[in-house]
Formats: C-alpha cells, sequence, structure tokens
C-alpha cells in the first residue's frame, strides 16, 4: 500500500515521531535512490518498522499485526500458496472458527480478500502487515533445514549421479547451510570437522548451538564450494585465508534453496535482502575450520534507541555527535556491538553535506555515500597509514575501526584537533579505562582532555522472548548472586526499594519462537562518560581509571551494570544475562 507524501508527513512528522528537517532529507533519498519514502524512513533509523505500521494502520482504520512476533504453524500458512502470498502481498497468520486471519500489505484490496475467501472457504479477517515484516515471514514456507540437507544427501548417496549433478548438489548444500543461517538470524555459521563427521553450528544472540552433523566425506567438496565464492586459493590446504561474498537472500527457485551470489552467472543479485559474508578458513588437525559471518542489510537498520541507548545516555551521545569536531571513543570486548554503535551513528551522520571517510579491517557493511577503505596489510595499509591518507581527502568525519597502537591513537587525536569529527573503537574494561589507555598509548593528557567528547563501553546481553515472558521472583541462584554483592544490591535498592526477595522480575519459559531457549535477540548495555571539566582535570592529574569512575559516577553517570539491572526490572532481560556479561 502507498500512501501520499503529505499524508506520510502528517503521520510523522506534526506528532513529533521524525523531525522535518530528517523527513526532508529522507524525501530527497528517496527520489534519488527511487525507493518508497516509507522505506527510506525505516532504513535511516528514523522510526521503526512496526511503529510506522501502527500509525499507517491507525489512520486507515485497519487493525495491525507485527508479524515478527507471530509463530506461523507450517498447516496455517500453506492454506495461501507461496506464489500467491508472494505476488498479492499476503499471508496466512491463523485459522480458528471458520475464519482466516491474514496480514496483508493492503487490507483494502477487496479482489484479493474475495479470491481467498473464494480459495479456502473461510471468511478472511485482513490485518495490515509492513512489506519488510512479510519478506521476513515469507521464509516460513521453506522446508526445515535437517529435511533439506538430508535430501541433498539421499541424493548424493546415488552413485549414478554424475560429477556435474554431484556438484550441483553440493552447491545447494552450502546455499542452504548460509540461507537457513541467514533466516535464524545467525551471526555465525561454522563448519567443524572432527574424525569422523562435520558438525555445522550457528551462532545466534551470542550463544553457539549444534544445528547438523554430515558425514567427514563432505568437508572437501563444501569448503571448495566456499573457498570459491569467496574468491579463495582452492589448492591451498596449509594456510589460512580469508575472503568475502555477497548474496542475495531472496531466492527465484521456490522448490529449492539457492542463493544468488553476486558475481556467479549474469553478476547480478535477486531484489531483496543482502548479506555480505565474510569467510575465515583456518587449517586444523582434522581438516579445514570455515567460519562464516553474515553481515545482512537488516542489521543497518538500527537506531540508537533500537541498540539499547535510553534515557541520559541517549541524550548525551546526541550531544557528541552533533559536535563538528572532536572524537568519540566506543569500547568493549570482541562480539560486544562496537562496530554496530558506529554504524549506527554514521547512518545519522550520513547526509550529502559532509563528506565521511572510514578505514576499517574488515569493512563489515557496505555504506552508500561513504568512503570506506579496507585495510590490507599485503600492501602495508594499515590502520596508521590509511589515516594519514584520509586526512588528505578532505573529510569531515573519521571512522577508524579500531585504535590499536600508539601511531595510530597519534593521528586519530590530531585528526580530532584539527577539526575533525572521529570515531573509533578502542579495547577497555569500561568507559573510564578508556581515558589511562590513551595515555599509555602516549598520547600528551592535555590532547585527551581537549579532543575526547565521551567515551561508551558496552556489552551485549540477550532479550526475554515476548511470546513466553512471565513474571517471576529472583530464582534461589540468582538471590544469592544479589545478596553476596552489595554494589548489586545498592543498584536494585536505587531503582526499586523494598525487600529484594519479593521483588518481581521477567523471565522466558521457553517456546517455539526463541527455539525453548527463553530469549530471541540481543540488546546493548551502556555505560556513556561524558568529558566534563572536573574529569578533565583528573585526566590532567593523570589519576586511576578507579578515580575516574567515583568522578563519573558523581556527575550522573549510570554504569553498565546499574543498566543492565534497569533493563532486568523493565522485563527486556534476565539477572541471570546482565551478571554473565559483566563478569567475563
Amino acid at each position: 500500500m502507498r500512501i501520499a507524501q503529505d499524508k506520510l508527513r502528517e503521520l510523522v512528522v506534526t506528532p513529533g515521531h521524525v523531525s522535518q528537517a530528517d523527513f526532508e532529507i529522507a524525501v530527497s533519498e528517496a527520489h534519488d535512490r527511487e525507493m518508497d519514502l516509507d522505506e527510506i524512513l525505516v532504513d535511516r533509523g528514523l522510526i521503526k518498522d512496526d511503529q510506522l505500521g501502527k500509525l499507517l494502520a491507525d489512520e486507515l482504520g485497519y487493525k495491525f499485526v507485527d508479524l515478527g512476533s507471530e509463530k506461523i504453524s507450517p498447516d496455517v500458512l500453506n492454506i495461501i500458496p507461496e506464489l500467491v502470498a508472494n505476488s498479492r502481498g499476503v499471508i496466512a497468520i491463523s485459522s480458528e472458527s471458520g475464519a482466516l486471519k491474514v496480514g496483508m500489505t493492503d487490507p483494502g484490496d477487496l479482489e484479493t480478500i474475495h479470491f481467498l475467501e473464494k480459495r479456502t472457504g473461510l471468511e478472511v479477517v485482513p490485518y495490515l502487515v509492513t512489506r519488510l515484516s512479510l519478506r521476513t515471514a515469507m521464509s516460513s514456507y521453506k522446508a526445515s533445514l535437517r529435511e533439506e540437507v538430508d535430501r541433498i544427501l539421499r541424493l548424493l548417496g546415488d552413485k549414478s549421479m554424475t560429477r556435474e549433478q554431484r556438484n550441483e548438489q553440493i552447491v545447494k548444500m552450502v546455499d542452504t547451510l548460509l540461507l537457513y543461517g541467514f533466516r535464524n538470524n545467525a551471526s555465525d555459521v561454522h563448519v567443524e570437522p572432527f574424525r569422523a563427521k562435520v558438525v555445522v553450528r550457528f551462532r545466534v544472540d551470542g550463544i553457539m548451538h549444534d544445528v547438523l552433523a554430515v558425514p567427514k566425506d563432505f568437508l572437501d567438496p563444501i569448503v571448495t564450494r566456499i573457498k570459491i565464492l569467496a574468491k579463495m586459493r582452492t589448492d591451498e590446504h596449509r594456510a589460512a585465508q580469508d575472503g568475502r561474498f555477497r548474496f542475495s537472500a531472496d531466492s527465484k527457485n521456490n522448490e529449492d534453496a539457492s542463493l544468488s551470489v553476486e558475481g556467479e552467472s549474469d553478476g547480478t543479485l535477486d531484489s531483496g535482502e543482502f548479506v555480505d559474508v565474510r569467510v575465515s578458513v583456518v587449517p586444523i588437525t582434522e581438516g579445514e575450520n570455515v567460519v562464516m559471518r553474515l553481515l545482512a542489510s537488516q542489521s543497518r537498520q538500527f537506531g540508537l534507541s533500537d541498540l539499547g541507548f535510553s534515557g541520559d545516555d541517549l541524550k548525551k551521545l546526541e550531544n557528541a555527535i552533533s559536535s563538528p569536531h572532536g572524537m568519540i571513543l566506543v569500547t568493549g570486548p570482541t562480539g560486544s556491538g562496537k562496530t554496530t554503535t558506529l554504524y549506527a551513528i554514521l547512518k545519522i551522520l550520513n547526509t550529502r553535506d559532509v563528506h565521511i571517510s572510514t578505514i576499517e579491517d574488515p569493512v563489515e557493511y557496505n555504506i552508500e555515500g561513504i568512503s570506506q577503505i579496507q585495510v590490507n596489510s599485503r600492501t602495508n595499509l594499515t590502520f596508521a597509514s590509511g589515516l594519514r591518507s584520509i586526512v588528505r581527502q578532505d573529510p569531515d568525519i573519521i571512522m577508524v575501526g579500531e585504535i590499536r597502537d600508539s601511531e595510530t591513537a597519534d593521528i586519530a587525536i590530531n585528526s580530532a584537533m584539527t577539526g575533525h569529527l572521529v570515531l573509533s573503537t578502542l579495547h577497555a574494561n569500561d568507559s573510564a579505562t578508556t581515558l589511562p589507555r590513551l595515555l599509555d598509548m602516549g598520547i600528551e593528557p592535555f590532547l585527551v582532555a581537549s579532543t575526547v567528547r565521551i567515551t561508551i563501553a558496552q556489552r551485549l546481553v540477550r532479550q526475554i522472548c515476548e511470546k513466553c515472558r512471565a513474571s517471576s521472583s529472583l530464582n534461589a541462584q540468582e538471590l544469592a548472586m544479589v545478596e553476596n554483592d552489595p554494589h548489586i544490591k545498592e543498584v536494585i535498592n536505587s531503582i526499586k526499594s523494598g525487600d529484594i526477595g519479593k521483588l518481581m522480575v521477567f523471565r522466558g519459559k521457553g517456546c517455539k519462537v526463541c527455539g525453548d531457549t527463553g530469549y530471541s535477540g540481543r540488546v546493548g548495555i551502556f555505560e556513556a562518560l561524558e568529558m566534563k571539566d572536573n574529569i578533565k582535570e583528573l585526566v590532567l592529574k593523570r589519576v586511576s581509571s578507579g578515580e575516574i569512575m567515583d568522578m563519573a559516577r558523581k556527575n550522573g553517570m549510570r554504569t553498565m551494570l546499574e543498566d543492565g539491572v534497569n533493563k532486568v526490572l523493565e522485563g527486556i532481560t534476565t539477572m541471570e544475562e546482565i551478571l554473565r556479561v559483566t563478569r567475563e
């Protein structure tokens, strides 16, 4: 369903959901990219997809349903064939008492409603769904991963198959692994060889899951196919190799899993969700171990509030990124979402009136309108040398993937001093430790005090599944942890006073939507340290990180633990998750 630009402005700008300036930028971008305005608003993170869907439904007088929170059974799904669903923008959600609940991108399409009622013999009850959520839900039509791989293995067991036919099935097997990894929101797909088998594992919400095992005989052809996709040497088995490729998550083939890979066949990709894949192949004792990181374009749609920033932390960060110069540093361990935070900031800053350049290792997402440089040790293109080149490219904003050494730190600090806004990451345990870390790299205290605008520390925690979330009191283990940690008790009492034993929290019971884990998705916990005058004075005195942390807390900074406990009390995550990541 298309909605007029003026009406969309009235829905999102007048109530204050989107600023007038951001809306006009989106209008221009929609025209330049020949895309619908509502999709641009969501793509830029100006408004959430489900929020916009609700606004449209209320305005047009329809009921709204968020497909992301619905678990559709295969029996109901197949009431409407995939080809019909895809061509008419409709999907079956549930069926009971002679009525069929359907999601439609245009609930006013009476022709489709009458067609479905005639075909099914059921009363059709239409709900408005967004096009983005419908595209995601369409993946439910595919068979399970285990069924698909078993089918391929049965075919490969046919000794009469030609070599070409066997290769086709290996291609389909790799395609299947990638597609199901993407559809299950896996961040990584592991192919791990053991003595008698090859185990495939997915990392979902930061936790590894065994998915399936295939005979060891198939390791070499699977690895060879992956190497071909990633443009690696297929005859090299004793050295580590890195590569990358891109595929489209929409399949042209409605029966088998198949990828549209950039650079193969006609060189074009199907329309739909693009997925960049970073591939690492490392030789181990039992063969070659493969890890494929999936970087889906949907991940770029996160806004700062989606990542978990809230309240004062969000205001602090917004103030920092509005500065024309200075440095913003994000810190945390590997896999804590630092790069995702930087990309969310870049998306806000990425307008036509500024020039943004990045130096990354590797470039995780290709962002239109930004000059991105890939570190390459073979050509001596390091963070330091790349950063020197960037400052001669007349940038307004610079993003350095990571400050690893004194040389990179020195160039980054000087760039921030000379009128550039610099974004980067650094390895440190918390936001306060970031400042002494720069001093340890040889940066003068006055330079740190005058350039750094804000330091952000973060971790990722799993969110409670919304479909099976239920209230509960702290269990015995959690209660013992809280009672034995005065800091946690203090944090809880500062937010919600009373008997901790009677404190009500939430946890997931486990259901089909979350795979019986009780969790679905991840969110960040943060601490944002602003460089106020009293913090600058401490930096100039080269005090310890503990003293800086104490002063920051006096200034009103909320620590990661405090932010995490607050999210526990809001029913977003569990105490177990907070303790898991803050005590790593």
